[in-house]
């Protein structure tokens, strides 16, 4: 005799055993690969500043590109955080004797991309900020005391932009009112013009982008071998995109009524009664049994009944 517990399972339980083990196999990869393959982590960027100027200098007939991204953070797919910077400065061959110039100074100049428990937000912020280009080294193209430029995508919500500036900003040393979603024009004599669109936001079903400042620049400083410098600028600038909901859970499925057994080839449910039966252990032909016992009992003391009556007489 061996013991019970290491007997081998029968065809059922065995067949059963390999169709769970196959499911618990495959379950995993096929969560992991359609995470990977749908992106649903969402998506975040945000960067402190933005140029594609053309400069065109004095004693050379050329244009010299100065497109530029300052800060510039995304995420998931690249750093979460950019350090603050105070010295932001470019370079251009034929500007200044080739002198590097700061396009950027502020005493706050951060991004930030970030992309957690479903939500992802981009931020830009800047405090004291002033924005110079090639050709105007004492007069900034535009100063600004604090700009917040944020995008927030949370899952299943509606994405949100914000933009925030001061009321008045200096544009070519000219203080200028703020209108928030409006465009200002500023037009400097001898020097030239800049074209402002504040604090545009736009946001989608799925997505969200907020800028502080765009601006179109066409100045013409005739300074430093600068004779003239075209094109755009845009500060704070932060976009996010929303990561996908979670799906909903199944439904539990309702539980079976007692009674009633599914069969296997049709659609109909069969019911079937069973007898309570008693704690001793008994099945189903127990009343049977009772029963015919009962009947020989009964006859049995019958007979004794005529027996004795019998004997009384005699």
């Amino acid at each position: 005799m061996y013991n019970s517990a290491f007997r081998r399972p029968g065809p059922r339980r065995a067949a059963t055993l390999i169709a769970t083990a196959l499911l618990l196999g495959s379950a995993a990869p096929a969560v992991a690969t359609g995470a990977e393959e749908s992106g649903e982590k969402g998506k975040a960027s945000a960067a402190v500043l933005r140029s594609g100027l053309q400069v065109s200098l004095l004693n050379k007939a050329v244009e010299l590109p100065l497109d530029l991204t300052l800060n510039e953070v995304s995420a998931p797919e690249g750093a979460l955080d950019a350090a603050e910077k105070t010295a932001l400065t470019a370079t251009l061959d034929g500007v200044d004797q080739g002198k590097p110039f700061h396009l950027l100074r502020a005493d706050v100049a951060s991004a930030t991309a970030s992309v957690d428990d479903g939500t992802a937000v981009g931020e830009v912020t800047l405090v004291n900020a002033a924005v110079h280009v090639p050709g105007l080294p004492g007069t900034s193209l535009i100063e600004v005391e604090s700009v917040t430029a944020r995008a927030t995508c949370t899952a299943g919500e509606q994405p949100e932009a914000v933009a925030e500036l001061p009321a008045t900003v200096k544009v070519l040393g000219t203080e200028v009112a703020v209108t928030v979603g409006g465009t200002t024009s500023v037009d400097v004599p001898a020097i030239g013009q800049v074209e402002l669109s504040l604090a545009h936001r736009e946001t989608s079903d799925t997505t969200a982008a907020a800028t502080a400042l765009d601006l179109r620049v066409s100045v013409n400083p005739l300074a430093l071998n600068v004779a003239e410098v075209e094109g755009s600028v845009t500060l704070a600038a932060a976009a996010c995109e929303s990561p996908e909901a979670a799906p909903e859970p199944e439904p539990e499925p309702e539980p079976e009524e007692p009674g009633k057994t599914p069969q296997t080839g049709g659609e109909e449910e069969v019911e079937t009664r069973t007898p309570d039966l008693a704690e001793t252990g008994g099945d189903s032909r127990t009343p049977v049994i009772a029963a015919g016992a009962a009947a020989l009992v009964a006859a049995g003391g019958g007979l004794m009944f005529l027996r004795r009556r019998a004997a009384g007489r005699d």
